[in-house]
């Protein structure tokens, strides 16, 4: 039998020390009195040197949620809120559901518990979750569709061949080519929609030999974009992967085209980043290790009202886009069991290509 006291099973310091939300005590002026190591954590800093600081050194926190602390302590009632976007003191990011509950202590000064949840992973769960549902229906729709137009296709580029051979002058025949050539136009964009049809040949690379070689591909187009840098910053590390070398390629090379024409031929820079993640989740699947390889361009960035859309085929920003680029290029890495996730703001438009290292996902 362990020896355990029941003073020591409730003791409220041992119990706020081992919860996972983090935890901060703060004075009537708001600075900080005390704070849980998932505080710590959360904060990256230690107790001792964030006791006696103002909540705004740990936090950059928006007026609003000043403003609505010193309400809760006033009125001497609860007060939550939830999915509040802040800024760290490190520059890090996040989402929060907070609860700040007014409480008086036996030295009779009134003190603030403020229990903060980051929810960072579920919001990233939820809309990756809604990337794959968007692209499993596009794929089911795109295929229905391409179904009902290909067969017409056939026999109306098959009608207008019998026609031509049964008109008399060339004339008359230029009319029929055009019958002709416009039906395997639209063939072939239905063949591009419903992207590739062969299984993937999937081999052991190195993600770098991918990223390489998009960036080749993507320097070759140097006449056509000559003020556009292209820089790179590589993991040696990453292990390799199961992967279809040339759908990886394409994937990476659409998605560098995208960014080559939004900056277009102003200058920019375009980098490729690579970096491994560990015990990370694609949808509701949990992996291992997973690469990440991100493409980012200073370009103006992709339109608020277009962004949630951006996978679906025939979308696009360019009078002379086709809109399958990003469709496509998500269809080849979710053959990989991955994802591609896009966050976008003016001169900061970042496509995530997330690609597990594993086989099979735990």
């Amino acid at each position: 039998m362990n020896d355990y006291s029941t003073n020591q099973l409730c003791d409220p310091e041992t119990m706020l020390d081992n919860i996972s939300t983090a935890v901060l005590v703060l004075n009537e002026e708001l600075e900080v009195a005390c704070l849980n190591p998932a505080a710590e954590n959360l904060f990256f800093i230690s107790e001792r040197k964030a006791v006696g600081q103002p909540l705004q050194h740990l936090i950059s926190t928006p007026n609003t949620l000043v403003q609505r602390l010193q309400a809760a302590l006033k009125s001497d009632h609860p007060y939550t809120d939830r999915s509040v976007f802040i800024q760290l003191g490190n520059g890090r990011k996040a989402t929060i559901n907070y609860t700040a509950t007014p409480y008086r202590a036996d030295n009779g000064l009134t003190y603030l518990l403020m229990e903060l949840s980051r929810i960072d992973l579920q919001i990233r769960i939820a809309n990756e979750e809604t990337l794959l549902a968007q692209q499993q229906a596009s794929a089911i729709l795109v295929r229905g569709l391409a179904h009902e137009i290909k067969n017409p296709l056939g026999g109306l580029r098959g009608a207008a061949q019998l026609l031509e051979r049964e008109l008399p002058s060339r004339e008359l025949r230029e009319y029929t080519q055009i019958i002709i050539g416009e039906a395997d136009r639209l063939q072939n964009l239905m063949d591009r929609m419903l992207g590739p049809h062969k299984r993937p040949n999937m081999e052991t690379i190195n993600i770098h030999e991918i990223t390489e070689r998009v960036r080749q591909l993507m320097q070759a187009a140097h006449d056509q974009y000559p003020k556009i840098q292209i820089k790179t910053d590589y993991d040696p590390s990453i292990p390799t992967l199961l992967a279809d070398r040339d759908r990886l390629i394409q994937a990476l090379l659409n998605i560098g085209n995208n960014a080559m024409q939004a900056i277009g031929r102003k200058a920019g820079n375009i980098s490729i980043t690579t970096r491994t993640l560990r015990r990370f989740t694609i949808g509701q699947a949990c992996h291992r290790l997973v690469v990440q390889v991100q493409i980012r361009d200073d370009g103006p960035g992709v339109p608020a009202e277009m962004l949630p859309n951006i996978f679906y085929p025939m979308i696009t920003g360019r009078s002379d886009g086709s809109g399958l680029g990003l469709s496509i290029a998500q269809s080849l890495v979710n053959l990989h069991h991955g994802l591609i996730e896009c966050h976008s703001q003016p001169r900061n438009t970042v496509f995530s290509i997330l690609l597990p290292l594993e086989t099979e996902h735990e």
